[in-house]
């Protein structure tokens, strides 16, 4: 992870604010330790507002994440003053750093908010290791339980000291599954004694897989600590090799859609140069072997370096694939330099194809926002259209992400700029 370099703050921030044109603004950091802000997820709550949940600190990996919770009663327009639901106070109190969580909401209006606990040890990547830990309000978000941690079975991955905790992270909000109990897939790093050796050391190649994770009872309102999970067979994890070593897999951040017909669609990104897919025929128990995602059966495939890569459904029952449109050789960088090829960021246009292999088909991929690559904050980032959700309200789409891991914003995806994307026909 690369050293914090000065300016904290831009000399024009409403300028830069606006440089990726956004529709609505959610947290402009303030320079006090909130300079960090990632992994944006926005969703409905009980009540009918909006909620968002996401990671700020002074910068990625600093010691001091801590997960924040804000409300919207209009729509987006407007949000509360973030609360902080764990996590340090400050940068100097590493031992409470709580990163990637994410909201569950239960059918009573109990929200529930889990995250990687970091315990004080870690393997390869500290803000990756740690203990599945968990609150929760029943009271749209004013006040929250005492944190408690949420049972996770050991996996063939985790490291061979149990006293290691896993590297894991859920990216995405989850979603329901045929019965009704929500779900989702995971990255799961491999410890340090069970992976294949990263290529020339470089992080991007830190071995890699894809697998599942339903929670069994969470509309029974359990405590946390009496969240049962059922996590997908380990020989079942999804591999994909990485382009220099086809036995290292680099399969992570899986994205999950519902198909018409009831299968599960699950794209993720590689270090191949492009995206991979797998679908579902069984409500997530088991999946096709991975494959590199097309434009349609026998088209090219969809390139994109290592970066997370989304697909979501439309309001009108389409679907959209963000993404970054380059193989990581992106202005003359190679492709392990992800801090310059995470831009701009593009949608394709999906749409089913109920008698394809591929069961979604998409179009050319158009730009649709980009930062000029001016960085901002303590590690003058310029990646655009990263660790994302979508909402879909009153026929609306709505991107909300994190812009350069500094501003959080929203963005709409209006039927004027997918109007000239043209998805093949069978």
């Amino acid at each position: 992870m690369p050293e914090p370099r000065a300016p904290v703050m831009p000399d024009d921030i409403d300028a830069e604010l606006a440089r990726s044109e956004p529709d609505y603004a959610v947290y402009v950091p303030t320079g006090d330790h909130d300079t960090g802000n990632e992994h944006f997820l926005v969703t409905d709550a009980p009540d009918g507002a909006l909620m968002a949940v996401w990671t700020q600190s002074s910068y990625e990996n600093a010691g001091d994440h801590r997960i924040m919770f804000a409300r919207s009663e209009d729509d987006g327009r407007t949000w509360s003053e973030p609360r902080r639901i764990v996590g340090p106070t400050g940068p100097d109190d590493e031992r409470l750093f709580s990163s990637w969580g994410f909201p569950i909401t239960s059918r009573s209006g109990r929200i529930y908010v889990i995250w990687n606990q970091y315990q004080g040890v870690f393997d390869s990547i500290r803000h990756h290791t740690g203990t599945m830990d968990c609150c929760y309000s029943d009271d749209l978000g004013e006040t929250w339980s005492e944190p408690q941690e949420v049972p996770m079975a050991r996996s063939a991955y985790d490291h061979s000291d149990p006293a290691m905790p896993p590297m894991w992270i859920i990216w995405q909000l989850p979603i329901r599954d045929l019965q009704g109990r929500w779900f989702t897939g995971f990255t799961r790093w491999v410890a340090s004694t069970a992976r294949h050796e990263p290529v020339d050391g470089s992080w991007t190649s830190q071995e890699a897989v894809v697998q599942f994770m339903r929670f069994l009872n969470i509309d029974d309102d359990p405590e946390p600590a009496a969240i049962a999970i059922e996590v997908s067979p380990d020989h079942e994890a999804l591999r994909v090799p990485h382009y220099d070593n086809p036995a290292l897999s680099i399969a992570q951040e899986p994205s999950l859609v519902r198909l018409p017909d009831g299968r599960l669609f699950c794209t993720m990104r590689t270090m191949s140069g492009y995206i991979w897919y797998s679908v579902s025929a069984d409500d997530g128990r088991s999946w096709c072997s991975p494959r590199p995602l097309l434009r349609r059966d026998h088209g090219l495939p969809i390139p994109e370096p290592l970066c997370c890569c989304p697909i979501y459904q439309l309001a009108d029952g389409r679907y959209v694939l963000l993404h970054h449109n380059n193989d990581g050789h992106f202005e003359g960088c190679t492709r392990e330099e992800t801090g310059k090829n995470r831009r701009p960021a593009f949608l394709a246009l999906g749409e089913f194809r109920p008698a394809a292999e591929q069961p979604i088909w998409f179009s050319d991929s158009k730009q649709f926002m980009d930062n000029d690559g001016v960085g901002i904050g303590p590690l003058s980032r310029i990646d655009i259209g990263v660790y994302s959700s979508l909402t879909t309200r009153k026929g609306e789409n709505v991107l909300w992400h994190p812009d350069r891991k500094f501003f959080l914003v929203g963005k709409r995806i209006t039927d004027e700029f997918l109007s000239d994307l043209g998805v093949p026909r069978p």
